[in-house]
């Protein structure tokens, strides 16, 4: 080829043993593309074995490969030599061993399996641990920004009426009064705080540092005071085993590998999740059943009926059917039967219960919005006609 009258250009060419560049000459014949080393020694490459690699930083330069010499490199910037290139080597962009189907779904198949293992499996494991060691500073502050979200997202959804903290004293005292009442012996790093929601939802739900939350609905469907005993009692459960904290750093944690994997997510919309999933908290079942033997023993210590636990969802769930919020959370929950007779099963047969608060008392609680509650007509207590909880 040395005899033809062909137009030499300089190139780079990086090798598979060498990490630097070789300064080279190259020149393209009617059969092959020729490089010419420094010490004068030739290589010829086919122009059918010419192979172009793409996703270059710099797109004025055109990188080939040789197939069959997959680690060295030719580095030619001339465009008037890439232009010739282009026009013989017909195969610059094939794939000399194209990848099978069946290995490329394979592919995918682990990787959402490792996805799942690390959302489903390690993250709650994660999550666990962490709970148990976060200093309770860091929970209560992840307590606090979570129920100014809660109460940012609901106020700006467009229910009826204003969201606010009710704070009508007697309603509020009357609520202390109950809590003071059941006692809860735990001895937590931080004070629990009990908030009313002005806001027609019928749920009540704990938060990461002792905040606890009940909607106004809850109290205005209450039918006497010992379903939002019950409602309070198992509150303090998932409180004294910290299962929102565990549950709201599970939802960050997957979150978080979400947003590494399909784009970063805003703090914001990580806040606004966590909130989501706090109010419509869906704990396991284990965690469940503990709530509800800790709210059986306080009941039972403040000589309050355990069967409370029991029949507020029942009677929500005659009277509306699937509706919203709290009934329509545990409409959903395979398990309702099996806590209703549990609560049933923890009434001691030979004990003559109370009610939690007396009549003027019950009449503040379900005032303590301001007048939006409906108070009972009687001036006698209400008849004790208890519940279970937004999980």
């Amino acid at each position: 080829m040395t005899g033809q009258d062909v137009n030499w250009v300089f190139a780079d060419l990086a090798r598979g043993e060498r990490a630097h560049l070789t300064r080279v000459q190259v020149a393209c014949y009617p059969e092959a593309l020729v490089i010419g080393m420094p010490d004068g020694a030739q290589i010829t490459w086919c122009w059918n074995t010419l192979r172009r690699v793409r996703d270059q930083a710099d797109r004025r330069v055109m990188v080939l490969l040789h197939n069959g010499d997959p680690l060295t490199r030719l580095y030619l910037a001339d465009q008037g030599t890439q232009e010739v290139v282009s026009r013989h080597a017909r195969s610059l962009g094939k794939r000399d061993h194209a990848t099978p189907l069946s290995k490329i779904l394979l592919w995918a198949g682990g990787a959402v399996a490792s996805v799942a293992v690390i959302i489903f499996l390690l993250v709650p494991l994660m999550a666990t641990q962490l709970a148990e060691i976060l200093p309770p500073e860091g929970e209560k502050a992840l307590g606090d920004t979570t129920f100014e979200q809660i109460r940012t997202a609901l106020s700006e959804t467009g229910f009826e009426g204003r969201l606010r903290i009710c704070d009508d004293p007697a309603g509020t005292a009357a609520m202390q009064a109950m809590y003071t009442r059941l006692n809860p012996d735990a001895d937590l790093p931080y004070d629990v705080q009990i908030h009313v929601l002005d806001h027609p939802m019928v749920n009540a739900f704990a938060l990461p540092g002792g905040r606890l939350v009940f909607f106004r609905g809850l109290l205005e469907e209450a039918d006497n005071p010992d379903e939002v005993a019950a409602v309070l009692a198992h509150e303090i459960g998932h409180v004294v085993y910290r299962d929102p904290t565990r549950d709201a750093l599970r939802s960050a944690g997957s979150l978080g590998v979400l947003g590494l994997l399909f784009g970063d997510f805003a703090g914001g919309t990580v806040a606004l999740f966590i909130a989501n999933q706090l109010i419509n908290a869906s704990y396991s079942k284990a965690a469940e059943a503990r709530a509800d033997d800790y709210a059986h023993g306080l009941l039972e210590k403040a000589n309050v009926s355990p069967v409370a636990l029991g029949t507020f969802f029942e009677r929500l769930h005659e009277e509306h059917g699937d509706a919203e919020g709290i009934v329509a959370h545990f409409a959903s929950h395979p398990q309702m039967t099996d806590r209703i007779s549990a609560a049933q099963a923890a009434v001691d047969p030979n004990r003559d219960y109370d009610t939690i608060l007396e009549a003027q008392s019950w009449r503040d609680l379900q005032s303590v919005c301001g007048g939006h509650g409906t108070p009972p007509s009687s001036g006698d207590a209400p008849a004790k006609k208890p519940w279970t909880q937004s999980e």
